[in-house]
């Protein structure tokens, strides 16, 4: 990567994007060795105009910019930096600089997220709480089952009933990755690299 440095005395923006969302978090400058740093340690590091050095986002906060892609403009003038944000990116705490809410689009980010907040409540407050008390073992059981049933309507070619098996089976899907700890852009992720193969 040759980025030219040279339009803006040594620098160059940053616009820094969530991966998992695709909402701009914030914008900073960077010279050649904040772009090495960046690179080498994984943490996004800009270069303050104001304070003259370097600072990585989060030294202080903690809420470090973790780097999954770093892509160059056309020009080789501007960075586009994909990150995975560990808490908010705004110093007044707010999720971005634009104090617009992280959050993702999909509705099954949200779906996720009801299921994250079912996982810790009691088993009579509902259907997804009483899998999680039953354990992974039930959780997996139920996947395998709907799985089997939206192969079945499938083979059938009835439309309708394959939308309602395949929606029963991606819930009981997410359900099952929150049991192993695991988020949807986890498995976004993995996509994404084997599509870049």
């Amino acid at each position: 990567m040759k980025i030219n440095f040279d339009k803006l005395n040594g620098l160059v923006p940053a616009i820094i994007q969530d991966n998992a969302t695709n909402k701009v978090l914030m914008l900073g400058f960077m010279n050649q060795e904040a772009l090495d740093k960046t690179q080498s340690s994984g943490q996004v590091t800009f270069y303050s105009r104001t304070k003259k050095r370097l600072w990585t986002k989060g030294e202080t906060s903690g809420n470090f910019l973790n780097v999954t892609e770093i892509i160059p403009d056309c020009d080789d003038d501007t960075l586009l930096i994909k990150v995975k944000p560990q808490g908010p990116a705004c110093h007044t705490g707010a999720d971005t600089c634009f104090n617009e809410e992280n959050r993702e689009s999909s509705f099954l980010f949200e779906l996720e997220k009801v299921i994250q907040k079912r996982k810790t409540a009691s088993a009579d407050a509902s259907y997804t709480a009483q899998l999680f008390q039953k354990g992974v073992k039930k959780i997996a059981q139920k996947v395998g089952e709907e799985a089997t049933e939206t192969i079945l309507e499938a083979m059938d070619n009835n439309k309708e009933l394959f939308k309602e098996e395949s929606a029963d089976l991606l819930y009981h899907l997410l359900v099952l990755m929150a049991a192993q700890n695991l988020k949807l852009s986890d498995t976004i992720e993995v996509l994404e690299k084997r599509h870049k193969k």
